[in-house]
């Protein structure tokens, strides 16, 4: 997730464009935790814009209590979500790039024996056994 677009998305949604620094951190965490389609949005979005910077950009004011979007913040957001005006036509790799670019898989480190997991599970069930021998017994 992108921090900084996400704050550009959740300021713009208030109807003022200030938000008080709870209901930001609420948003936010709500946003954080929504899964990987906001994640990959925000970052396609933050990719229209290199090196940004809300604060030192004057992309959003730090107001009493909470954060402003600014009107320049407005349009920089507006620009990150408008589509591309033509796209950039697409070149066909050489097959001297794709052959740079294929990359040798590490070997897989073979998988541990089941045996060993059945022992393991043996012995797990006696250390259960007895701890449960031992209760009885205290118990009696």
């Amino acid at each position: 997730m992108n921090f900084q677009v996400t704050v550009l998305k959740i300021l713009v949604s208030y109807p003022d464009g200030f938000a008080v620094m709870q209901d930001l951190k609420r948003d936010l965490a709500i946003l954080a935790t929504s899964g990987h389609d906001w994640a990959h949005r925000t970052r396609r979005l933050a990719a229209r814009v290199s090196e940004l910077d809300i604060f030192s950009q004057g992309l959003v004011d730090r107001e009493s209590g909470g954060w402003k979007i600014t009107s320049k913040g407005r349009a920089v957001l507006e620009f990150m979500e408008s589509s591309p005006a033509a796209p950039e036509p697409i070149r066909a790799p050489l097959v001297e790039e794709v052959a740079e670019a294929v990359v040798v898989p590490a070997p897989v480190p073979p998988l541990r024996q089941s045996t060993d997991r059945a022992k393991r599970r043996r012995e797990r069930r006696g250390r259960r056994r007895e701890a449960r021998e031992r209760v009885r017994a205290n118990t009696s």
